[in-house]
């Protein structure tokens, strides 16, 4: 541990050194990166500092401790061995969950697409009841959000509505939300009372940048038709709207919300990309003998991860058994909680891997 940790804290200082170089100065996009790397693990290295800091005072401490005959000072030296003592397990608890590899996709920002399933007119009124609690939820972190699609629902909601939220580390965050919601409720439709049970699925995509996935022209049909819902007077009289099937998958995406064709076909190429990366993720996670690196962090879209009980008063997030109330997360007042105790159990899971 201690030969590691010193190794890092160099490979550290190399990095300050690197950002006083006027090589790399004049440099922006390599200065970026390294300061990027440097930022990142500044955490981290402040622990191994005080790790290697606590080691050494018990070292010096013990060695006073050996010549020393005042029974005061003798005392003070074992309560400060004691002190460091008690340190050092804690600071190797954080170090070694620091020390986890990352999601390389925590930084970038998210598609998400919000789908009405089981339930009729109330499953489109809970999907849009979702986006509601998406969009105060990014309010709160400083987040924006960008609807790329959307079909409304007449009774209300959305039958399914896509939409990319950016901001800073938006996927760490995001990607628990990824799977089936279940709602349990009267709704609104219901004149006699009766509770219905209702569900929507949530995917979460990281964006993908375009040296990602490459697309070539040949690969794609690209279909122009006339949009059908608000978006100014051209509605239904130009062929603003677009869809895009990527043929090699037969993935297929569409948006009809932008004011311009122009927009719309950019919008598709974005939803694209992040499914197309989303599926090749998926084969390098299949050929490395896992179907998703851990379930806590990508909820299968087929799997019933949260359920969302109003007579109780209660949402309870199936894969940890967290419990919070509900009108608390679903106006996305407290759904930071649930998020928090399922990172908190992610990193947990890949430590007990790791060890």
């Amino acid at each position: 541990m201690k030969d590691k940790l010193q190794k890092l804290i160099e490979a550290y200082e190399g990095l300050e050194k690197k950002m006083v170089d006027p090589a790399v100065v004049s440099d922006p996009k390599e200065y970026a990166r390294i300061a990027k790397e440097h930022a990142s693990q500044a955490e981290l290295v402040g622990k191994a500092r005080e790790y290697l800091t606590a080691q050494e005072d018990i070292e010096v401490a013990k060695e006073m401790l050996r010549d020393e005959t005042d029974p005061d000072e003798k005392a003070m030296l074992q309560e400060d061995i004691a002190a460091n003592e008690a340190k050092l397990p804690v600071l190797e608890n954080e170090i070694k969950i620091m020390l986890i590899p990352g999601d390389p996709n925590d930084e970038k920002d998210t598609i998400v697409e919000i789908r009405g399933a089981a339930g009729g007119d109330e499953a489109a009124i809970f999907a849009g009841d979702l986006f509601k609690m998406y969009e105060r939820f990014a309010a709160t972190h400083g987040w924006k959000i960008e609807v790329f699609s959307s079909s409304p629902s007449e009774a209300g909601g959305f039958k399914t509505i896509e939409f990319k939220v950016s901001g800073n580390k938006v996927y760490s965050v995001m990607k628990y939300e990824s799977g089936v919601h279940r709602v349990q409720r009267v709704p609104k439709t219901e004149s006699q009372g009766r509770i219905q049970t209702s569900t929507a699925t949530v995917v979460v995509l990281p964006e993908a940048d375009d040296i990602e996935i490459d697309l070539p022209a040949e690969d794609l049909r690209i279909d122009t038709y006339c949009s059908s819902g608000p978006g100014g007077q051209g509605v239904n009289t130009t062929y603003s709207a677009v869809r895009i099937t990527h043929l090699p998958t037969n993935t297929v995406v569409q948006s009809q919300d932008q004011r311009s064709q122009i927009q719309n076909r950019e919008v598709c190429m974005q939803m694209l990309r992040a499914r197309l990366y989303e599926m090749e993720l998926e084969k390098q996670q299949a050929e490395q003998g896992a179907t998703r690196l851990s379930q806590i962090g990508h909820g299968n879209r087929s799997e019933k991860i949260r359920t969302y009980n109003q007579p109780q008063d209660r949402v309870t997030d199936h894969r940890i058994g967290f419990n919070g109330t509900y009108n608390g997360v679903l106006l996305g007042d407290t759904l930071q909680g649930v998020i928090d105790a399922l990172a908190a159990a992610e990193r947990a899971e890949k430590l007990a891997e790791a060890v």
